[in-house]
């Protein structure tokens, strides 16, 4: 490789969710999962990639911290599969196989917190990686895919299915785009950052002890996640939002009691999270339509989507419900509007202020993409752009 480069890959929200495996080296999940990838502008892992006989070990950088890779059998995994295909695609004795290379990667928003960080940080690793060494065209997903699970679903934008497949070896689990971002224009994410910090049970421990322990896992892998996926891409193919936002909330509601039915069990939401579910029923009920659902990950954030026309009733009680003693410039994050926003008489009663630390609205986005190369010298400095 004679440059360094630059990706940047998104976040992606399950709304039908990924939880559990049936192979835990090859990362293989019990059932199919839907997703919709979030714009890169509000919310990305961004990784830079160098490589060359000039770099003396492999070595990977996260946030400012030096990872380790041999004692993380993920990121081991990902830079054996991309040498691998170096030599298939350039030859068992191709001077590129052997060049160490050294990553560093960053997110703009928290790691290890319920936001899908491993998802885009997996997914930019392997993506920008693949740009390096020209290998854009080949099955990223199912190489992102043993990252971390859900990254194989961030290398498509848009509407994202992640087929779990039957294959021991996992040759049919990947992800394929069921629709991209410019099928559903008018859709939003709304965001709500309830806890920032990191989890107390890890996303891979609470699945391992799900598999091991909860009855109601095995009922939903077996009876409700095969109709749900088909229910919702047919309600994503339709613009169908009403189907849409109900499949998703039943979803995140039973993924949340598989995790109370664990045993010892995993809880993830807390008061603040119920707070939100309760406040998105009590809004629909009120408009008489369901005008916005919820999803939430293994953490207490929310994730809101709603359609365009919707957001600024929506955003104005929202505001009202959980106030904060913040400027607006801080609190309200991404593609807001001006407020205010219209105000509706619903009658809904605020609660303490500060329960968010902050409220993103963001859209649907087209997946990773490369922002920046450059060519290098023998000796690993840049040349000069003529």
């Amino acid at each position: 490789m004679d440059k360094v480069v630059t990706c940047v890959a998104p976040v992606n929200i399950a709304t039908i969710k990924y939880w559990g495996k049936r192979d835990e080296h090859l990362i293989l999940p019990l059932n199919d999962s839907v997703s919709l990838t979030l714009d890169c502008d509000q919310m990305h892992a961004k990784t830079s990639v160098i490589a060359g006989p000039f770099i003396d070990e492999d070595s990977v950088w996260l946030n400012g911290q030096i990872m380790s890779i041999e004692t993380n059998e993920r990121l081991k995994k990902c830079f054996h599969l991309i040498r691998n295909l170096i030599k298939i695609r350039k030859g068992e004795n191709s001077q590129e196989s052997k060049w160490n290379i050294r990553v560093c990667s960053e997110n703009n928003f928290p790691t290890a917190a319920g936001l899908a960080s491993s998802a885009a940080g997996y997914a930019c690793l392997v993506y920008t990686l693949a740009n390096a060494f020209g290998l854009v065209d080949e099955d990223l997903p199912s190489i992102a895919r043993q990252g971390s699970g859900s990254a194989c679903r961030s290398i498509y934008g848009g509407f994202v299915h992640w087929k779990a497949g039957i294959d021991d070896l996992g040759s049919d689990s990947t992800a394929i785009q069921i629709a991209a971002d410019t099928h559903w224009p008018e859709m939003r994410i709304i965001i709500l950052v309830v806890n920032d910090s990191q989890k107390k049970t890890s996303s891979t421990v609470g699945m391992k002890q799900a598999v091991e322990t909860s009855e109601l896992l095995k009922y939903r892998v077996q009876k409700c996640v095969p109709e749900r996926t088909k229910g919702i891409i047919q309600a994503i193919t339709d613009k169908n939002f009403e189907k849409f936002a109900e499949i998703t909330m039943r979803d995140s509601n039973q993924f949340h009691a598989v995790c109370l039915d664990t045993y010892p069990p995993c809880v993830y939401l807390n008061q603040i999270s119920h707070d939100i579910i309760s406040f998105v029923h009590d809004y629909n009920k009120a408009v008489g339509k369901i005008k916005v659902s919820y999803t939430f990950d293994a953490g207490p954030n929310a994730f809101l989507f709603i359609q365009q026309n919707d957001l600024n009733l929506f955003m104005s009680e929202l505001v009202n419900v959980f106030p904060s003693e913040q400027p607006n410039s801080s609190y309200l994050r991404g593609i807001v509007s001006t407020l205010p926003y219209e105000v509706k008489p619903f009658g809904f009663k605020p609660k303490d202020k500060d329960l968010l630390k902050y409220i993103m609205v963001t859209k649907l986005g087209s997946g990773p993409r490369c922002v920046n190369d450059h060519l290098l010298n023998d000796d690993g400095t840049l040349k000069s752009k003529q």
